[in-house]
């Protein structure tokens, strides 16, 4: 194969070679994501719908559930209709789509948690000047960037990844199309300018990253100083869903791509993609209603109004 004009499709990496274990992957995956949908659902329309919480907290948790939609969205249904049609094959364009609002989602997700950091600092460290800080024109602006950030970043990507001449065949090592392994079909030294982009969007994640570290030892340390202990649980309870949501993503995103290569192989590297993902859009919703009662509270007249309406 001479080069990516030549290309029509790509192969992705199969879950199984027999039927059964097709037919139970997609039995798996469609649970997960069927889940995701209703989780993020819920949230989506919970907030949206209860005036008690338009605030900037849940205005960002609107967003987050939106973008979880969107990223698992983009993987998930294709992975399971070749694994119900015993296919492999995924068109060019579809891989390219793929990978632009894969990148897409996954960034704004990125920057959209450093802006909850910076929600939550203000919220506990600068109480006074919260409600000027995070106004809703500001609340705005701050969502629009995160997802414009997402985009330019995608675009970026996509446009570098997909203008590089492939000559290592078609097939992708992994169950959707994914930058490092659609750079493995690259003719040699033509993938060098796509890296440096990759390690430009590195240190600005990695910038990301320092802020949200320094955001939550400041929170941490103003809580402590919170004489009673009532007070300290409810600032707790606000910011530990967003942490735990932040671990998730980080931890799992680091692994997915900083793995020592003497661990790299189709296996491992599927059950990895599917933990950075696929778990987190499943999850989120879940951590954030675990530990937030007024969110609780909304899912519950939420999911009490629907069953009357059904009665």
């Amino acid at each position: 194969m001479s080069n990516s004009s030549s290309l029509n499709e790509f192969l992705l990496l199969a879950f199984a070679d027999t039927r059964e274990l097709q037919l139970l992957h997609f039995l798996l995956f469609l649970g997960i994501y069927l889940a995701a949908l209703l989780g993020n659902g819920l949230i989506i329309t919970a907030v949206a719908g209860n005036h008690h919480l338009h605030t900037p907290m849940y205005f960002f948790l609107l967003n987050l559930s939106i973008l979880d939609v969107g990223s698992i969205s983009t993987t998930v249904p294709k992975s399971m209709a070749n694994s119900l049609w015993d296919t492999r094959a995924i068109s060019y364009s579809g891989c390219a789509a793929q990978v632009f609002f894969f990148v897409f989602f996954m960034s704004a997700e990125y920057f959209l948690l450093t802006i909850m950091a910076y929600d939550r600092y203000n919220a506990i460290c600068r109480p006074l000047h919260y409600g000027t800080l995070m106004g809703s024109r500001a609340c705005v602006k701050m969502a629009t960037a995160a997802w414009a950030s997402g985009f330019l970043n995608a675009l970026l990507h996509t446009a570098n990844t997909f203008s590089i001449p492939l000559c290592q065949g078609n097939t992708v090592d992994q169950f959707f199309c994914e930058i490092p392994q659609i750079l493995k079909l690259s003719c040699s030294d033509s993938y060098l300018r796509e890296l440096g982009v990759i390690v430009v969007s590195t240190c600005l994640a990695f910038a990301c990253f320092v802020f949200i570290v320094v955001s939550y030892v400041q929170i941490f340390t103003a809580v402590l100083r919170i004489p009673s202990e009532q007070g300290r649980h409810k600032a707790f309870s606000t910011c530990l869903p967003h942490l735990a949501v932040v671990s998730l993503f980080v931890s799992t995103g680091i692994f997915a791509y900083l793995k020592p290569p003497s661990i790299s192989s189709p296996a491992p590297d599927l059950v990895v993609a599917v933990l950075y993902s696929v778990v987190p859009p499943a999850v989120n919703p879940l951590i954030y209603s675990m530990r937030n009662k007024e969110l609780k509270e909304a899912l519950r007249k939420l999911i009490q109004l629907v069953l009357l309406q059904q009665q």
